[in-house]
């Protein structure tokens, strides 16, 4: 579940301190982070700056870590589940994408379609069976990618 969370952290719209990415991750306030989960945080900055480095020099090798079930199939919904608890820490500068009339709202679809809201009930709607919705963890590596490039000139320029 952390690759998930990380990498929306790494790709989103805006740069988010390790204290309040982590602090949520790790369910713990400030003071604790202050006072230091040592071995938790490093493995948690490691992966960040992995995923960060993939995804700048190599984004065709990035391949999200997923859950699997006990026949060996690829469980991405947990996945997913984090990588959207990740947006929305900063939901308001995710908007643009969230909107549906916006067309690069399709580059979330292969992770909304995985997550739920507060109810537990499925964002997109009830889940449609067929191979399409089964196979969709297979574009969640790509729209990672993309949501990072489609970010990257929005990020810089407000980080200027």
């Amino acid at each position: 579940m952390l690759d998930g969370y990380v990498a929306a952290i790494v790709v989103g719209p805006v740069s988010i301190s390790p204290l309040d990415w982590i602090c949520p991750l790790l369910s713990i306030d400030a003071d604790a982070f202050n006072l230091g989960v040592r071995r938790d945080l490093r493995r948690r900055a490691l992966r960040h700056n992995e995923i960060s480095q993939i995804l700048s020099t190599m984004p065709s090798q990035f391949a999200p870590m997923h859950r699997r079930k006990i026949n060996g199939d690829v469980d991405p919904p947990r996945r997913c589940q984090v990588f959207y608890g990740a947006m929305r820490l900063r939901l308001s500068p995710w908007a643009r994408l969230l909107d549906t009339s916006n067309v690069n709202h399709g580059l979330l679809l292969p992770i909304l379609l995985h997550s739920r809201d507060d109810q537990g009930q499925p964002l997109l709607g009830p889940p449609q069976s067929g191979r399409e919705t089964r196979r969709a963890f297979a574009d969640i590596p790509p729209a990672v990618e993309a949501i990072r490039q489609y970010w990257l000139p929005i990020r810089y320029a407000r980080a200027r």
